[in-house]
């Protein structure tokens, strides 16, 4: 077996430890016929494989319950109920006394049931289709004998790599951060969910390799590097000092960067940069804040639903979001409703679709559901009173929804004045610029907006036609095109004529390359992940806005992203003379190693 495998950066660090191979995957069931005296005994067999089942979902429930919260471990309440069903059982016996092995036919049950699921109208219905896959999987395992591979039972310590083909929100909760030190994934990409969660987390992380789970058998001794998106295995003793080297000069320079903290990030010259933290989770809030973030430039709602069977109620909502408020004391918290949909789905969530990232999703799904949306409206309108909250919209095409949702906005206040709560309803509402629609049409919202964040991911998925979890066109995903580029550069003067604050949320902005273009481009405001804070600071701090200016102008001018990148590096390189290419992120296709391999 070849000992590297190559994918993509995802979540920067090295980590030596021993594989833990989760093929979470329908395996393949071979078509078998018993004889009539076996039948009764295929028929314990199967009833013996689900009560193994729920015997093994109940463990996984208690574990999660522990671990992320009684609210998201009743997914695996509602599997359990599940395979109770009489309908289910019936017809996986039916098909056993016609003499089919128990893996055969419910393998069959379940097939067809995933596709009447799916297909149904009602969405109750088309909510189960994750439930009934991850069921498949599990009975199907017992019945075949395959090995346990649940991330449940790794003790606390085992320094493992999870190693699986994509995480599902049902893995994703039961993620034990004490025994998990790295993720590797064969699908993904920079920008996709597992890189923003892994990112999230502190873990690093390489997606996009593309066959890993086949290649590796479990228990094998690898290195992960999450910055150049590399996984050696069965590294020799050699490499693997090699490694940990690299990691404590990792720490060495993280440790230094501490002293940015409490720094302001401005340009040589004095310009001030605003520079937000990105959150995913209330939980983690308190280190974002400790980061020396100017504040929460996006917290990702969608994040407090995914891996749940239910949406969470106003109040928990609300707590939810006065953390964050509480954590940054008075500074600025930009928080987005719901974008669910795309590669950001509730268990079984919503309707499943055949093009999801241009279908139901973000602002459409909340306007569609404005019992839904008041929910959530009410619980940030309240939480508004307890800081400077300010409410963004995903997905925003046309002033319309903008319009609505405000009308929604005053609904929730009505509704709360009613009840005599405490709230604040004179807040920000700004629009997300995430399409070329939104970009090109950016002066139609300066009447209703009252900011414009940019979200980098999904823009440069839109305007390129590149799916940006799809590992396949991961050379493709390209930031520094120059239609994209052109596109920000426009929404920048839109909002400049207006006065209108405009920030950038997106990943082009955690990376120094990127983020050196976009200070050209006029961007002020960043919100990056929180442990890139420090880091950004230094190199912004390193650079002058006449630097940056020239680093836009030719990225502008360039005729391919690949030209760009190239003159870009160039220039952040000569200006941030004083910066180390690892402290300037610029480790990876062109210039990095691991552990003495050219990548």
């Amino acid at each position: 077996m070849e000992r590297m495998l190559r994918g993509l950066p995802a979540s920067p660090g090295i980590v030596a430890g021993p594989v833990h191979l989760l093929r979470w995957e329908v395996p393949d069931v071979p078509p078998r016929m018993v004889s009539e005296s076996d039948v009764e005994g295929e028929l314990t067999r199967f009833h013996d494989a689900v009560s193994g089942a729920q015997d093994r979902l109940r463990h996984v429930r208690d574990r999660a319950a522990n671990q992320a919260g009684v609210e998201e471990s009743k997914i695996f309440e509602v599997q359990i109920t599940m395979l109770d069903d009489r309908a289910l059982n019936s017809e996986v016996e039916g098909f056993i006394r016609e003499r089919r092995s128990a893996e055969h036919a419910f393998d069959l049950v379940m097939l067809e049931w995933r596709r009447r699921f799916g297909r149904a109208s009602a969405p109750m219905l088309r909510e189960r289709v994750g439930d009934l896959m991850d069921l498949h999987i599990r009975v199907l395992g017992i019945l075949l004998k395959l090995p346990d591979s649940d991330p449940v039972d790794l003790p606390k310590g085992s320094n493992a790599i999870l190693v699986t083909h994509d995480l599902t929100p049902s893995l994703t909760v039961q993620l034990d951060r004490d025994a998990i030190a790295a993720l590797a994934t064969d699908e993904g990409t920079s920008t996709s969910h597992v890189a923003i969660l892994a990112r999230s987390l502190g873990l690093p992380a390489v997606v996009g390799l593309r066959d890993a789970t086949t290649r590796l058998k479990g228990n094998e001794r690898v290195v992960l590097d999450g910055t150049t998106g590399v996984l050696v295995v069965n590294p020799t003793d050699e490499e693997i000092a090699q490694a940990r080297l690299r990691a404590e000069q990792a720490a060495i320079l993280e440790e230094s960067l501490r002293s940015e903290a409490n720094v302001a990030a401005q340009l040589r010259g004095g310009e001030r940069i605003f520079l937000r933290a990105n959150v995913d989770i209330p939980e983690e809030s308190e280190l974002a804040a400790r980061s020396g973030a100017d504040g929460v430039g996006l917290m990702r709602t969608e994040f407090v639903v995914i891996g749940r069977t239910t949406m969470p109620d106003e109040d928990e909502q609300y707590r939810a979001y006065r953390r964050v408020v509480d954590a940054f004391a008075g500074k600025p918290v930009v928080i987005r409703t719901f974008d669910i949909g795309g590669d950001k789905l509730p268990v079984g969530g919503f309707p499943s679709e055949a093009n999801p990232f241009l279908g139901w999703r973000a602002i459409r799904m909340c306007l569609d559901q404005p019992e839904l949306f008041l929910v959530q409206l009410r619980a940030l309108l309240r939480a508004a009173a307890h800081g400077d909250v300010r409410i963004l919209l995903p997905l925003v095409v046309s002033v319309d929804e903008v319009r609505r949702t405000r009308a929604l906005i005053a609904e929730a206040a009505r509704t709360l004045d009613e009840r005599g709560a405490v709230f604040r309803d004179r807040v920000q509402v700004g629009v997300m610029i995430e399409t070329p629609a939104a970009a090109v049409a950016a002066d139609t919202f300066v009447n209703d907006a009252d900011f414009f964040s940019i979200g980098t991911n999904d823009l440069v998925q839109y305007t390129l036609a590149v799916d940006r979890g799809n590992v396949n066109l991961a050379n493709r995903f390209t930031p520094l095109h120059p239609a994209v580029l052109r596109l920000i550069r426009q929404t920048v003067e839109a909002g400049r004529k207006r006065g209108l604050e405009v920030a950038v949320c997106g990943e082009m902005g955690s990376q120094p390359l990127t983020a050196f273009v976009l200070v050209g481009l006029g961007i002020r405001h960043l919100s990056v992940a929180p442990r890139a804070v420090p880091s950004m600071k230094r190199m912004l701090r390193s650079i002058s806005a006449e630097s940056a200016r020239e680093a836009a102008d030719a990225a502008l001018a360039s005729s391919t992203a690949a030209e760009a990148e190239r003159i870009v590096r160039r220039l952040l390189q000569a200006a941030a003379y004083d910066l180390s290419p690892a402290e300037l992120g610029l480790l990876g296709s062109e210039t990095g190693d691991i552990l003495g391999y050219a990548v």
